[in-house]
């Protein structure tokens, strides 16, 4: 048999991947978003819907009747771009807040634009200055809002301010920032107020996508011992219509909790007034919910403090499924030391466009082989300099085409080979991810979702066969360190100490899983929060007057 045996992978439309090991065994706690997760839209249905109705309430509220002319291109927004308000710019970042490119209006710009306007071509996250489009909710408005600058900075009747901030026509002045805020205005009442929802539920054929696995999924999850649960922004009476279309009429059989206007992000947080919902009429029921959770009971709000002493739940416990960055992901993340599980429906083109392009990359790799070997043999000693123009203007124009295939602003995760913001917020903050949360189906319950090992740039670039150089004794050294260490070990270390420990924790935990839980039961404190900023992170306020803790409890089953 050979050594060299390749490692076997899963079809990659219906495969999960993996930032920090997992394993689903440790999992008692399955939670799910209902929009963009259990509920995916039909792209660009669902885009077009909003953006139409975006236009439209703009002009009602006053914006000139030419923007009926607009349209939405599905081959246009990308999701992770910052608008930033002083100079009405679109950016598309890395994540340290290095500009890897930008867009004003409808027009590209160029190097030198965007070093007047962000010495250093760096830009730090402040929600004073910057508003990140992370949703898939965001993408009708990120074009939107290109249009809509592009539109005044054209139109006859205006003309740029000298400190390029905005626009004036006569007596009239509009900031960037102005027009954005009339935007974020117009898509929160087109997803609150408007009559969208309406339409989708008259008609979810049209918006919906039906996914046959939905049921066998969470059937799954249930006969596995699996405590579910769905946690969701949206109102009961969406929800209901919305479930009732994807899982059939006794959808709440599915799920042992059902938790509606949840109110997330806040809901990690000091959360809001947790209530009992009326299936019969959508109302809440009168006063603060405080007894035990019943299965087939559609509940209001709460906070994940209550919630997770109601359901005896610790963090590591539970996995969260979500669409939403930082909504989702982020603060169960930070907050509540969840494990996470973030719905990327964009892989499925990534993927497409990774597989599809192969002769790019291969030519792009061969442009990077050549230039190696111009500077193979040349050394501190060298005095001339070599002409490499012509193959570093060629790789830039792959990199231009590479980037052209995923659409007109790019690919969600890179440019060329640097990541994008929203790539680090993915491996930061979901510890596995996928197209699909029902890619989850093509996996058993205790499968051991392993993390590939990260390697930096002088692990990737230098072979294992590779024998270094050395001047003195350096690699016979380091050929005895290993036998040094295990030798220490014994003197110092029982047999179950190791420095590194995670693996050898997760071992305890699953041994002990069959006991009555004393062995576990610890007080797991507030994972820490960077000091440095994050998209969306927001102050914590003071707990909601009316917020009660309730006691542990248990969860009843209804006849």
């Amino acid at each position: 048999m050979s050594a060299d045996r390749s490692l076997y992978k899963r079809n990659p439309a219906e495969r999960v991947f993996v930032n920090r090991s997992l394993r689903l065994e440790k999992i008692t706690h399955f939670g799910f978003d209902m929009d963009y997760t259990l509920v995916q839209y039909k792209a660009p249905d669902m885009e077009y819907l909003a953006f139409n109705m975006a236009v439209q309430r703009l002009v009602d509220t006053g914006y000139p009747e030419e923007i009926k002319s607009f349209k939405y291109d599905p081959i246009f927004p990308v999701r992770g771009l910052w608008f930033e308000f002083q100079f009405g710019n679109l950016l598309k970042v890395d994540g340290f807040g290095n500009i890897l490119g930008g867009i004003h209006g409808l027009r590209f710009l160029k190097n030198h634009e965007i070093e007047e306007m962000y010495p250093n071509k760096y830009l730090p996250l402040s929600d004073s200055r910057v508003y990140v489009l992370n949703t898939l909710f965001n993408m009708p408005e990120t074009h939107l809002i290109c249009q809509l600058i592009d539109f005044f900075d054209k139109h006859p009747h205006y003309s740029m301010l000298t400190d390029k901030t905005g626009v004036k026509g006569g007596e009239v002045m509009m900031s960037y920032k102005s027009i954005f805020q009339d935007l974020r205005r117009v898509i929160d009442w087109v997803h609150v107020e408007s009559t969208m929802k309406k339409q989708v539920m008259e008609n979810p054929e049209k918006y919906v996508i039906r996914d046959e696995r939905a049921p066998r999924f969470l059937s799954q999850l249930r006969e596995h011992g699996k405590k579910t649960f769905l946690l969701t922004n949206s109102d009961w009476t969406y929800t209901n219509v919305m479930m009732k279309f994807i899982l059939g009429d006794d959808w709440k059989t599915y799920f042992n909790i059902i938790v509606v206007d949840s109110c997330k992000p806040r809901w990690f947080a000091e959360g809001t007034v947790f209530r009992e919902v009326n299936t019969d009429t959508g109302s809440y029921k009168l006063g603060i919910h405080t007894g035990p959770l019943r299965e087939g009971v559609v509940y209001s709000g709460g906070s994940c403090d209550a919630f997770q002493k109601m359901m005896k739940c610790r963090g590591k416990e539970v996995l969260y499924v979500g669409d939403h960055i930082f909504g989702d992901v982020l603060r169960s993340k930070k907050s509540r030391g969840w494990r996470t599980f973030l719905v990327v429906p964009e892989l499925v083109n990534e993927l497409t466009v990774w597989t599809d392009s192969k002769p790019l990359f291969d030519e792009m790799g061969h442009m990077e082989s050549t230039l190696a070997d111009i500077y193979k043999n040349l050394d501190g000693a060298s005095r001339h300099k070599p002409v490499v123009k012509d193959i570093v203007d060629k790789i830039r124009k792959l990199t231009n085409q590479m980037d052209e295939e995923y659409g007109c602003l790019g690919s969600l995760f890179r440019t060329g080979g640097r990541t994008t913001f929203f790539a680090s917020q993915v491996e930061r903050y979901a510890d596995v991810y996928a197209s699909s949360c029902y890619n989850l189906v093509h996996y058993p319950s205790f499968y051991y979702f392993r993390a590939p090992m990260k390697c930096m740039p002088h692990e990737l670039t230098v072979d294992h066969a590779h024998t270094l150089r050395s001047r003195s004794n350096t690699l016979e050294r380091q050929q005895s360190v290993g036998q040094q260490v295990r030798g220490w070990n014994k003197k110092t270390l029982n047999d179950q100490e190791t420095f590194c420990h995670e693996e050898e924790e997760d071992e305890d935990q699953t041994n002990s899983s069959s006991s009555d839980g004393e062995a576990t039961k610890r007080e797991r404190t507030k994972s820490g929060s960077d000091a440095s900023s994050n998209a969306g992170d927001i102050s914590t306020e003071p707990p909601h007057q009316d917020v009660v803790t309730p006691a542990p409890a248990f969860v009843e089953h209804t006849a």
